[in-house]
């Protein structure tokens, strides 16, 4: 078994996300799925997301043409963080039912104070 990927503070470089990051992730992009944008039902360790950028992610993915899916483990082979000096810069590789790994990411930034995770959602969009 390998070592499960750790926050890593590196501003020259990307690295993995931090497998303690993963599950609050996913239940992020499950709540998309599911159509809830605003993330009405809190989610530990995650901002609110207010209702101007709910409509946006909500207009991306509908433009975007695709069904978005949960996210499958394969998402965390292409997903990075970097850390920028004060918070870590996330990008998440979203999955669609038609495409499997689809070109849209999820962004959003990270902190961590005192051993907290703090999950700020960023937006849907295809870089």
């Amino acid at each position: 078994m390998h070592d499960q990927p750790a926050a890593i503070k590196d501003e020259s470089a990307a690295h993995p996300i931090a497998a303690s990051w993963r599950p609050i992730l996913c239940k992020v992009v499950a709540a998309f799925v599911q159509g809830d944008y605003r993330l009405s039902r809190p989610i530990t360790g995650v901002s609110p997301v207010g209702p101007e950028l709910a409509t946006q992610i909500e207009d991306y993915i509908a433009e975007y043409g695709e069904t978005l899916v949960e996210l499958p483990e394969e998402t965390w082979e292409t997903s990075c963080a970097q850390w920028m000096g004060s918070h870590w810069d996330v990008l998440v590789d979203l999955y669609t039912e038609g495409e499997g790994p689809s070109d849209l990411v999820l962004t959003g930034k990270v902190e961590a104070t005192d051993g907290i995770v703090q999950f700020h959602v960023g937006l849907v969009y295809v870089p």
